[in-house]
């Protein structure tokens, strides 16, 4: 498969991707943890069917030393027992953050004032600037078909 368009080719689309990419950097160096971090990315990835960003976020979790089992439940986290209670917040907010427009409402309460407790606000900024991202960098990478497999743990942090 070959992608539908070279971001870096285009002046336009360089310069936004370019600070896209130090949107993301600014997030990934934030307070949020970083096993929750890439969890979140995973499953946001997921959601939207981004092979992309799946490849590169379970790349990057197994190299920072998340386990097979982990990675291969975030799917279903809700029926397993591997997380965290916080982990488990960041799944759900992520999940109605994401699905928003099956959820005719948005985010409940009940996932804000869950992810609240866990994390202190600028974790919380962190969270919520990150599912925002993750879906844009979804929609970017499926509309172009960017494909997926080669993706080398830590080539987008360089």
């Amino acid at each position: 498969m070959e992608a539908r368009l070279n971001f870096l080719a285009d002046p336009t689309a360089g310069k936004a991707v370019k600070h896209l990419m130090a949107a993301g950097q600014a997030i990934r160096h934030s307070a949020l943890p970083a096993t929750t971090q890439e969890l979140v990315s995973l499953r946001v990835s997921q959601i939207n069917g981004c092979a992309m960003c799946i490849d590169m976020h379970t790349k990057e979790a197994a190299a920072a030393g998340e386990t097979p089992v982990r990675l291969n439940l975030v799917a279903a986290w809700r029926e397993a027992t591997v997380f965290t209670e916080a982990e488990r917040a960041a799944l759900e907010l992520a999940e109605q953050g994401t699905r928003v427009a099956d959820a005719h409402g948005g985010v409940d309460d009940g996932a804000w004032e869950l992810a609240a407790k866990h994390y202190d606000q600028e974790q919380l900024t962190a969270l919520v600037l990150l599912i925002s991202f993750m879906n844009t960098a979804n929609r970017l990478n499926i509309i172009t078909r960017q494909p997926a497999g080669a993706y080398v743990a830590g080539q987008a942090h360089h």
